[in-house]
């Protein structure tokens, strides 16, 4: 039976375990958290989570272990109504992430994925769902250059959570409809150091663009002009998985046919919302 989805969110999972500390550690140093809590992580997986959260239909494709953190996982999606149809399992260990985060919400993450390879391009069936939207995060490159192909000219918008130059962001970069960068990967990408030129340079690959500049806010470039927008003003306890929030509802705006301005607004939203909670 076919999947009817908004959003389709295709990439990377990994369980977090946040803790948070007073500073973050230097060499040889021990500290100790404050507080803890562990909950499913990775791009695409909670950018799913977000389009669930906002009242839509989505879906997450992607790897997960067979293991205790694979499972936790794979129940804390069914928690959050996002569909689990398209979920690869083996026996290859689910992705952790083990993330500092200081008072003032900054944080540093350790990602461990070990040998777990990509999945194979074959591995998800796009016959047996069709969404609004799909949403790419780079990081199952092959699995996700087949779906853009197979998606090419159906009417599926497509967006990719550009959040660092590796193999799978430069091969998607010309088949999405939408390339939501961040400034790492816009100066990493573009080699310049402005985000207005650096946007101006990806628009030559993408025919919309937009780069995230955190508490800065965003600048963007499409086809009928160029922009900027600044950041909600909020109180930060946590960044961890903002970005992530920001692509969700981009997402889950696309799929509701919002305007472009009202779009952008609404995406900025759900990322300043998410720094205001751990986790």
């Amino acid at each position: 039976m076919k999947i009817h989805l908004d959003v389709l969110c295709v990439g990377h999972a990994s369980y977090d375990l946040v803790f948070a500390v007073d500073h973050h550690p230097g060499a040889d140093e021990k500290t100790f958290a404050e507080k803890f809590i562990s909950c499913g992580g990775g791009p695409a997986a909670n950018a799913a989570v977000t389009v669930s959260r906002l009242g839509l239909k989505s879906a997450f494709a992607g790897h997960l272990g067979n293991d205790f953190f694979g499972q936790r996982q794979l129940e804390e999606f069914s928690q959050e109504a996002v569909n689990t149809d398209l979920i690869v399992r083996s026996d290859l260990p689910t992705p952790l992430s083990a993330i500092l985060v200081k008072p003032d919400g900054q944080r540093t993450v350790v990602n461990y994925r070990g040998a777990t390879p990509p999945l194979a391009a074959d591995c998800i069936d796009l016959a047996r769902c069709h969404p609004q939207v799909i949403l790419f995060d780079g990081h199952e490159p092959e699995v996700s250059l087949a779906l853009a192909k197979a998606v090419n000219g159906r009417g599926i918008s497509t967006v990719l959570d550009a959040g660092s130059v590796h193999r799978g962001s430069l091969t998607l970069l010309e088949r999405v409809d939408y390339l939501v960068a961040s400034q790492k990967f816009a100066r990493e990408c573009t080699g310049k150091e402005d985000p207005r030129q650096a946007a101006l340079k990806l628009a030559q690959h993408s025919p919309a663009v937009v780069i995230t500049l955190g508490e800065a806010g965003l600048v963007w470039k499409n086809e009928d002009g160029s922009g900027s927008l600044p950041a909600f003003s909020i109180d930060a306890v946590d960044t961890t998985g903002a970005g992530d929030a920001f692509h969700g509802a981009f997402a889950a705006g696309l799929a509701h046919g919002k305007p472009w301005k009202d779009l952008l607004v609404y995406a900025s939203a759900a990322g300043a919302l998410c720094c205001t909670k751990y986790g």
